[in-house]
């Protein structure tokens, strides 16, 4: 027997039907754990072998460039030859990249275009902006790039975008957005949303260059087709010839990510828009317990667009998911903290222990008790809580209103928000200085008596320098908490970060919420700014292992023996926003991020809500979430937890609750006494 048939021999039937039939158009819907990459990769190998196709007439698109290497790396070793390199292996972008640069001509562009990155890209939109005479604050990069890349992944150019509102915010950025496009062209440049809308252009207006590539592609597959957006799977769908040689591997249970512009209806509709299109579902997984698994299977269940499939194993049964209550957010890191030291330690690698949660603000009390106990901790696609600068920048503003002589939170201060004060003005004030022996805040004064700076810096820097005072005074009579409030609106930059509407600042605004709430803590204002220094200034770089504080949306394609999932409750998972914008089909999201999240354990899950957290400085009662209502009660192990006393808490599933009601979270008594039953 041959490699290439102890390859195949390897493989489960599924996995073995889906690898063999190569003709066609064909769907492998693959389950969480079910060797989807090797089924893949497997497929690539096998068309080589048979000799169906050379390398070269293969495309094969990754979502990233570490799967694309990964793959890459596979085939070179069962392929024998050094041309068995795969050219066209590769993210939709590279694969993008590589056609322009042989076609650029066509379109009215070099060959040797640059590729623009976000910093070039904001600063050509600030130059557009201050051109336009249009307000700074109010047209933020963000905001425009965000609007820009939506339309582009919808194929639109400023010419197919259609606004019905008059002198709308809108109608201002699609200008933006037709001049930003015309000075990329005078640069010879694309952005990276470009690179897979152009292509398609290419393809749409020149038909022999889109045959060349269509008679050359005799085999195109595609990875985690469930997470293409509508330009990426009109850019496949013009590169499929007329034998339909298309395979498209990926899981719908596992789409989670539509706020990117992931179009879910790519999937489900597939064998539908290919005739006679062969289906495949690949059920065994390879990762997790039967109880995961059956936890797992039974809570997605509950949504109705998909496919369908029953994830199963032929592993053991494992020990059962763990459900547990705990009294406050701040008591259920703790207890988590606790579990781990007491039993998760002494069987597992902190290596492969996870922490999971929706926001990546909720990682901050995590941190404070790791911090606190000694347990080493790394936050993967996410900075710790006290390093991400939405913090720093509240925080400098917190310590120069402390005490006059720190420079260096004044200096950042200065520029958070943007006030119009560069580099050569700050390296102004400090050799004024350091040659009157004078502290950063006292050499600014001295330079307004002396009228040392030009009007309109003066102006902006006086009356700052007069807000710092008063926050000074406010700080005697005040809350310290209460006092970051309002120096957060009075600076401008809580309205700054309200008026950019996209992810990134809703996530800082969170981030800055989480922020008070930690500041109620502690007594005083010095007594915090003593907790951040040391909770930053520790060595946090300890030797050996560290568990994983992430998202569950960063957590998509890892595994470990242990993930913990906190905050299963209504408003946090699933998210009140999320529900409010969208609906069903935003709780249909949520519930698949559910699913991606429990499939991530492999030995062991704990899922856990508190009764209440604090929101806005308020406390509110929380209501578990309806995904845990979901859960098979025969795979699950409830209210494992020291917080309570036996005979102070009983947890009551009951599955006949109905949500038709609505998605508000609040209020949800009739939820509320079905679910638990406190006594009093």
């Amino acid at each position: 027997m041959n490699n290439k048939d102890k390859l195949i021999q390897k493989l489960n039937k599924e996995q073995k039907d889906a690898v063999l039939s190569t003709e066609g158009p064909n769907l492998i819907v693959a389950g969480a754990g079910s060797g989807k990459t090797r089924v893949l990769t497997t497929r690539l190998i096998h068309i080589i072998n048979q000799k169906k196709a050379f390398p070269s007439q293969i495309l094969c698109v990754t979502f990233t460039n570490k799967a694309a290497k990964e793959m890459q790396n596979r085939v070179m070793h069962h392929v024998k030859g050094t041309s068995s390199a795969i050219p066209w292996l590769g993210t939709f972008h590279s694969v993008s990249v590589k056609i322009l640069r042989r076609h650029a001509e066509a379109l009215g562009y070099k060959s040797n275009f640059t590729i623009l990155d976000t910093d070039d890209q904001k600063k050509l939109l600030r130059s557009i902006v201050k051109g336009e005479d249009l307000d700074a604050k109010k047209f933020s990069p963000q905001l425009i790039l965000y609007h820009i890349d939506q339309w582009k992944n919808k194929g639109l150019l400023p010419k197919d975008v259609k606004i019905e509102k008059k002198g709308s915010i809108i109608k201002s950025i699609l200008k933006v957005y037709e001049i930003y496009q015309s000075k990329t062209k005078d640069l010879n440049a694309f952005d990276f949303g470009d690179l897979i809308l152009f292509c398609v252009k290419l393809f749409e207006e020149h038909k022999d260059i889109r045959g060349i590539y269509q008679s050359n592609f005799k085999y195109i597959l595609v990875d985690e087709f469930q997470d293409t957006n509508f330009i990426q799977n009109k850019w496949l769908n013009l590169l499929v010839n007329e034998e339909r040689n298309i395979c498209c591997v990926g899981d719908d249970d596992q789409s989670i990510y539509s706020w990117r512009g992931a179009e879910i209806k790519n999937f489900l509709t597939f064998d539908k828009i290919y005739e006679n299109c062969k289906v495949f579902k690949l059920e065994q997984n390879y990762r997790s317990t039967k109880n995961i698994l059956e936890t797992a299977s039974h809570l997605i269940s509950n949504n109705s667009n998909r496919v369908g499939k029953k994830l199963w194993s032929s592993a053991n049964q494992g020990e059962l998911v763990k459900l547990n209550c705990y009294r406050s957010g701040k008591e259920e890191a703790q207890g988590i903290s606790d579990i781990i030291e007491q039993k998760i330690k002494k069987k597992y690698s902190l290596n492969d222990v996870s922490i999971l949660v929706r926001a990546i603000y909720q990682t901050r009390e995590f941190e404070e008790r790791f911090l606190q106990v000694g347990i080493s901790y790394r936050v993967l696609g996410g900075i710790k809580f006290y390093e991400r600068t939405e913090i720093k920048d509240a925080i400098s503003y917190l310590r120069i209103v402390n005490q006059k002589f720190d420079d260096l939170a004044l200096e950042r201060a200065l520029s958070a928000p943007k006030k119009g004060i560069g580099e050569s003005t700050v390296n102004q004030i400090y050799s004024f200085g350091k040659l009157n022996k004078l502290c950063l805040e006292d050499s600014i004064i001295k330079m307004i008596e002396k009228g040392d700076f030009k009007p309109k810096i003066k102006t902006t820097i006086h009356q700052f320098i007069n807000m710092i005072h008063k926050w000074r005074k406010d700080s005697s009579k005040m809350k310290h908490y209460d006092l970051l409030k309002l120096v957060l609106d009075e600076s401008g930059y809580s309205s700054l970060l309200k008026n950019k509407k996209d992810l990134e600042n809703e996530n800082r605004l969170e981030n800055l919420k989480e922020l008070l709430r930690a500041m109620q803590d502690y007594d005083s204002l010095q007594s915090f700014l003593e907790h951040v220094a040391l909770a930053t200034s520790i060595d946090q770089d300890w030797e050996g292992a560290k568990i994983n504080l992430m998202t569950m949306h960063a957590a998509k394609g890892l595994e470990f023996d242990v993930v913990f999932l906190p905050g299963w409750e209504e408003g946090l998972f699933p998210h009140q926003k999320s529900l409010e914008e969208k609906g069903d089909f935003a709780l249909e999201e949520e519930r698949r991020l559910a699913y991606v999240g429990i499939t991530r354990a492999k030995k062991e899950a704990y899922l856990s809500f508190a009764m209440k957290r604090a929101y806005h400085g308020d406390w509110m009662d929380a209501l578990p979430s309806r995904f845990i209502n979901e859960i098979p009660e025969e795979s699950v192990e409830k209210n494992e937890t020291s917080t309570f006393e036996n005979d102070e808490f009983e947890f009551n599933q009951d599955n006949s609750i109905d949500f038709d009601e609505g998605y508000k979270s609040p209020g949800w008594d009739r939820y509320k006494k079905k679910m638990l039953k406190w006594k009093k």
